[in-house]
């Protein structure tokens, strides 16, 4: 049996399990050439190669996890993001493409500050597996990155992402911002926007296995975006900037919840599909009129 015998093995069981033929196959791709810990030129040369003799054991265990809708980033550990690999357990989301948009637009925001704040104070609320403080750290060294969530366990995942790949990221456990500094010229978040009314709605990928404190919200996904809004208003230094990934269809309500807070709404970011997912707004520059 060859390596390719096994994964079309593997495949199969998933389509049995209701997967297309194409997800099926690729994630029993992902799943052995994790198994077998081979690189992708590992992979591509290999797949013809007669399979080693714990493959077909341990790869049919991780699709058994699989088949019950287990992510494969929670099989694997890990998931790339911005480039780079990020280890993930289920105490934090997955790192999402869409996120990667949210970080593209921090980078360019801390860059184009640059004359104003040439050592901005950025802090990310509800870091995760850091992934967004992490690759805003790495993209701007000379940046004071914070990084707070309310889950200890979380925490751990971000702080052990931030010493393997090189980061200098300051981690605290809090709700929203951090008690110091006192203000901070950049506030970044992916934060819980999905209504809990929809939850029935979500595939059972996402509904039964990732954290429901980092996916829900209450007032129809509102609660933690309202709340970030006011506590950016207070603590955001004169023309500093807050960045907000959002929900599909969220945009109009999002802005009027940013503008009743006091802040000005500048522009919002689509993802690939064309989707508005990012808010940029700004604390109004001192001495500028309303």
């Amino acid at each position: 049996m060859t390596v390719n015998d096994c994964v079309n093995d593997a495949a199969g069981r998933l389509v049995t399990a209701g997967f297309s033929p194409d997800e099926a196959r690729r994630d029993a791709s992902v799943l052995a050439r994790h198994v077998l810990g081979w690189s992708l030129t590992e992979w591509a040369a290999g797949l013809r190669e007669p399979a080693p003799p714990a493959l077909s054991e341990r790869l049919l265990t991780a699709v058994g996890r699989r088949a019950r809708r287990e992510p494969v980033a929670y099989i694997t550990g890990v998931r790339e993001f911005y480039g780079r690999e990020f280890h993930v357990t289920p105490a934090v989301l997955i790192p999402r493409p869409e996120t990667e948009g949210l970080v593209e637009q921090a980078i360019m925001a801390i860059a184009a500050g640059a004359a104003r704040w040439p050592a901005p104070v950025v802090v990310d609320v509800g870091t995760g597996s850091g992934c967004v403080a992490i690759t805003i750290a790495l993209a701007h060294a000379h940046a004071r990155v914070i990084a707070t969530d309310v889950s200890a366990a979380a925490l751990d995942v971000a702080r052990l992402n931030a010493q393997r790949l090189g980061a200098t990221v300051e981690f605290v456990e809090t709700s929203l911002l951090p008690e110091v500094p006192a203000t901070f010229d950049f506030i970044v978040s992916n934060p819980p926007y999905i209504s809990t009314a929809d939850r029935a709605s979500l595939a059972p990928d996402v509904r039964d296995f990732e954290p429901e404190q980092a996916l829900f919200a209450d007032e129809n996904g509102l609660a933690v975006i309202r709340a970030l809004a006011s506590a950016a208003r207070a603590r955001l230094t004169s023309g500093g900037f807050l960045l907000m990934e959002i929900g599909h269809g969220q945009a109009a309500d999002v802005i009027s919840e940013l503008r009743a807070a006091g802040l000005d709404v500048g522009h919002i970011a689509p993802d690939l599909q064309g989707i508005d997912r990012v808010v940029v707004a700004r604390q109004q520059p001192s001495g500028s009129s309303a």
